[in-house]
């Protein structure tokens, strides 16, 4: 794909060992996400269902289910995991498909982004989208950077199928999701080796088309005269954001405390889910969104560690991007929460309320680790067709 090319080195030197420290980092922003749930939504979750532990019992048993996919999915090998990518990925669009279809997709505030499971639960299919697009991307890039075809049909495939994904999810409403995985999706192009003549343009034309997709709906419009004019609209579209900064402000250095110290955060409507980051912060202030921060960039840099360490073409570009997808998705979630962006619907990874994104990160996380403790066995032959590098070169990253 020629560019700037993100490569997997050291040829024939695995890692071959589970990064514990990435895992360490893992446990830590699970076992955060629990005690923030337990701590911030109380009062939100005995108003709506007379029960203040609602949000994190819920939690704690999808918490045990996620825990069961983090580890079938790091240690199951990874061709295993390439062989099955076909049901993954179409099993994937199916259930996003099912989300629209009246009587199986569950509506709310005029989308259609869940299933419902009975009477007890709804998964919400575009988060689990994000991993098998990881995956279908990883693949293409792998199967095409080295073959004979010409560079056009090399970066037309897995950008097909990109739109595709993205397009579906769309059908659902879910704007904020389909904008952000086909942003994952770009910085996967990146990296790589699209060349600049292709990833520009690309990046130019989905300004206009984000542009034309927020003017078709009435309340997106909205969240941007909102985030543009707060002010103006505190008591309608702009009240989650601004709740949210009042609550965060109120943290102040070292936090309101527990209890009865967290008054503000009651306000806030979606306080469980998207703008938990405004809970923490309320509770625990500076320091504590200090602390966040700190562990999130250790989780990232042990992810990047394993990713440069992997000899596996597939597996490389995937970890990368199941990495990519939780650290970004992290940053805009905090980001909306602090004002500095329009109101997302991203939730905030093992943080948030809710079992489809717990699952979907659970899996990613699991199939990082997965790469970690990869061996030859795991390696096929056209997997190790890779150019030599020097200095620069060893530490992951190429330019041709």
């Amino acid at each position: 794909m020629g560019g700037f090319t993100f490569y997997p080195s050291k040829l024939g030197k695995n890692y071959s060992r589970t990064d514990f420290l990435f895992i360490s980092s893992i446990i830590l922003l699970w076992g955060l996400g629990l005690f923030t749930l337990l701590v911030c939504t109380p009062d939100r979750a005995q108003y709506l269902f007379g029960n203040k532990y609602y949000f994190f019992t819920r939690q704690l048993m999808w918490s045990v289910i996620s825990f069961f996919t983090l580890i079938i999915f790091s240690i199951i090998p990874i061709r295993k995991i390439r062989k099955a990518l076909p049901f993954i990925v179409m099993g994937s669009l199916f259930l996003c498909l099912l989300a629209i279809v009246p009587g199986i997709g569950s509506e709310r505030k005029g989308a259609s982004r869940w299933i419902n499971i009975g009477h007890f639960a709804t998964l919400q299919p575009s988060e689990f989208a994000k991993f098998a697009v990881v995956l279908f991307l990883a693949n293409l890039f792998d199967k095409y950077l080295n073959s004979d075809n010409s560079e056009q049909k090399n970066f037309l495939y897995p950008l097909i199928g990109l739109f595709i994904f993205v397009l579906v999810i769309f059908l659902q409403k879910d704007f904020s999701t389909g904008v952000f995985i086909f942003g994952i999706g770009c910085i996967m192009f990146f990296v790589s080796g699209a060349r600049m003549t292709w990833f520009g343009p690309l990046v130019l034309l989905a300004i206009p088309a984000t542009v034309l997709l927020i003017a078709m709906e009435p309340y997106r419009i909205m969240r941007m005269v909102a985030f543009f004019h707060p002010e103006e609209f505190i008591q309608t579209s702009g009240f989650q954001q601004w709740a949210a900064k009042r609550a965060i402000s109120a943290g102040g250095v070292w936090g309101s405390g527990l209890g009865a110290g967290l008054n503000t955060v009651s306000s806030i409507p979606e306080v469980q889910a998207d703008y938990i980051f405004a809970g923490w912060a309320s509770a625990m202030g500076l320091v504590g969104v200090t602390a966040y921060f700190v562990l999130l960039i250790f989780f990232a840099i042990r992810g990047m560690h394993i990713v440069l360490n992997c000899t596996n073409r597939f597996a490389c570009y995937a970890a990368f991007g199941c990495l990519a997808m939780i650290v970004v998705q992290s940053l805009i979630n905090v980001a909306v929460s602090c004002g500095s962006v329009p109101t997302t619907g991203i939730p905030l990874p093992f943080f948030s309320s809710g079992g489809s994104s717990l699952l979907s990160t659970s899996c990613m996380c699991g199939f990082i680790i997965n790469v970690s403790t990869m061996d030859d066995k795991d390696i096929d032959v056209q997997d190790m067709q890779y150019d030599s590098y020097e200095s620069f070169n060893d530490m992951g990253l190429a330019d041709e």
